[in-house]
C-alpha cells in the first residue's frame, strides 16, 4: 500500500540512464519488501496484545488506527522534507525513524505499557509513511510514464512477498512463544522485543546502504521542469474521478487492511477452523501470498487490458468470496476468505493510475490527496472491531463487503475523467 506522484510533464533522457534505472528499482524493491513486512506484522500483534492486555477487539484495533493514521497525519510533513532533501535522502531518513519505532518496543515490553506500544507504532508508521512518500514517486518517475502503472504493481508484488513471509517470521518468534502456558504476561509481551530489535538492525542497515548508493538525481530534473512551467492555477480537487479514486483508496485499504487484521480471529472460530492463534497465523500466509502472485500475474495482466474492467472484475470476485466467508463455515469459509488475497492484489495500482488521469499539472497534488485516503486502513478496521464486538467476527466482514461495492463502481465508471473547466 502506497502512493505515487508520476508527474506527466516529466520528460527525461533515458537513452543514457535505463542501465541506473534499472540498478535504483532493483534497489528500490528493498524497500517494498520491508515495508510489506513490517506491516503486515501487525496482524500479528493484534491477537497478541489483544489476549496480553485482555482487550476488546475495539481496542486491538487501534494498532492499526495508529500505524495507518500516521499516513494521514505524517503524509504531508513527509512530503515537506522529501522536497527538500530529494528522494534518497528522504528514504535514508524514512528508515532511520522507522528503525526508532521498531526500538520504542523494547521499552513498551519491559513496561508492559499498550499506550507506548501504540506510540511505537506510529513512529514506526511515521518513518514507513516518509518510505512511501519518497519510494512511490521515485518508483513512477524511473521510465515511461505509459509503463509506471506496470511498474509499480511490479514493485508492489515485492511488497506483497514482504507480506508474505512476515506471518511465518511473527508466528515463530512472537506466538509461538508466547503460547507457553507458564508465561506471565508481562513475560508475553517481552516476546516482540528481539523480532522488532532484529527489524530495527535490518533498517538501520538499508538505511546505510542508501546513503552510500548512487541513485538517479530525479528532484533536480523535477526543479528544472517547475522553474520552466507557469503557475498552477485551480485545484485537483475539481476532478470528479479524482476524488472517486481518494474514496476507492480509503475503501481499499480499509478493506485489505481489515481482513488481514482479523484473519486469526476469524480462523480460530470454532465454527471455520477452530485453530489457535500461533498455527492460523501460519495461514495469513496464503492470504498475502495470492495477493503476491496475483500483483506479478496483474503487471503483465494490466498492459493488455483496461484497468477500469480489471479493477472492477476483481473487487467483484472479492464481494463473492467474503459473502461465501460470511454465509458457510469450516474449509469453505476458511480457504474463501484467504483467497481475498488474490483479487485484492491489483487494486491499488488501477485506483492511483485512473485517478491521476489526466490531472496534468495538478498531478502532484492529486497524489498527495490519494496518499492522505491511506487512512482507510486506520478507520476501517476500527469500525469492523465495533461490529465484531457486538455481532461477531464472522458478519463483521460485512463492512469489506461495502467497501468492494465502491471499489467495483469506481473500476466500471466513477474512474472515467471528468476534466477541469480552468485551462491547463
Amino acid at each position: 500500500m502506497a502512493s505515487s506522484a508520476p508527474l506527466t510533464s516529466h520528460t527525461q533522457s533515458q537513452n543514457h540512464q535505463d542501465k541506473n534505472y534499472g540498478f535504483a528499482l532493483t534497489s528500490l524493491t528493498s524497500l517494498f519488501f520491508m515495508w510489506g513486512f513490517i506491516t503486515c506484522l501487525n496482524d500479528i500483534l493484534i491477537p497478541h496484545l489483544k489476549a496480553v492486555f485482555d482487550l476488546t477487539y475495539v481496542q486491538a484495533m487501534l494498532v492499526q488506527f495508529c500505524f495507518f493514521g500516521a499516513y494521514f497525519l505524517m503524509s504531508l510533513p513527509s512530503g515537506y522534507i522529501v522536497k527538500k532533501l530529494g528522494y534518497k535522502k528522504g528514504i535514508v531518513v524514512g528508515l532511520l525513524i522507522a528503525a526508532v519505532g521498531c526500538i520504542l518496543f523494547y521499552p513498551a515490553a519491559s513496561l508492559h505499557s499498550y499506550p507506548v506500544f501504540l506510540f511505537a507504532l506510529f513512529v514506526l508508521a511515521s518513518g514507513i509513511t516518509l518510505l512511501q512518500v519518497s519510494a512511490n514517486p521515485y518508483v513512477s518517475l524511473l521510465g515511461s510514464a505509459k509503463t509506471a502503472s506496470s511498474r509499480l504493481t511490479l514493485t508492489q508484488a515485492f511488497n506483497a512477498l514482504g507480506t508474505t513471509v512476515a506471518p511465518s517470521f511473527g508466528a515463530l518468534l512472537i506466538l509461538d512463544s508466547a503460547s507457553e502456558a507458564f508465561l506471565t504476561p508481562a513475560q508475553n509481551a517481552e516476546s516482540v522485543q528481539l523480532p522488532y530489535l532484529l527489524l530495527a538492525a535490518m533498517l538501520i542497515l538499508l538505511a546505510g546502504i542508501f546513503a552510500w548508493l548512487k541513485l538517479p538525481d530525479i528532484m533536480s530534473e523535477q526543479k528544472a521542469e517547475a522553474e520552466k512551467s507557469e503557475v498552477i492555477e485551480g485545484s485537483a480537487w475539481q476532478y470528479r474521478h479524482l476524488v472517486l479514486g481518494a474514496v476507492g483508496i480509503f475503501m481499499y485499504v480499509g478493506a485489505e487492511v481489515a481482513i488481514g487484521s482479523f484473519l486469526v480471529s476469524f480462523l480460530a472460530q470454532e465454527n471455520i477452523a477452530g485453530l489457535k492463534e500461533h498455527a492460523a497465523a501460519h495461514y495469513i500466509t496464503y492470504y498475502f501470498g495470492g495477493a503476491m502472485v496475483g500483483r506479478f500475474i496483474g503487471a503483465a495482466v494490466m498492459q493488455k487490458l483496461p484497468a477500469g474492467k480489471v479493477l472492477g472484475f476483481n473487487a467483484t470476485m472479492a464481494i463473492i468470496l467474503v459473502v461465501i466467508a460470511m454465509s458457510t463455515s469450516g474449509q469453505l469459509a476458511m480457504w474463501s476468505i484467504l483467497l481475498v488475497g488474490l483479487f485484492n492484489s491489483i487494486m491499488f495500482p488501477p485506483i492511483f493510475s485512473l485517478a491521476l488521469n489526466g490531472l496534468g499539472k495538478h498531478t502532484a497534488q492529486g497524489s498527495g490527496i490519494l496518499c492522505l485516503a491511506i487512512v482507510g486502513g486506520a478507520i476501517v478496521p476500527l469500525l469492523q472491531g465495533a461490529l465484531a464486538d457486538s455481532v461477531g467476527v464472522q458478519l463483521s466482514y460485512v463492512l469489506p463487503i461495502l467497501c468492494y461495492i465502491f471499489i467495483v463502481f469506481y473500476g466500471l465508471s466513477g474512474s472515467k475523467p471528468v476534466h477541469a473547466q480552468e485551462t491547463l
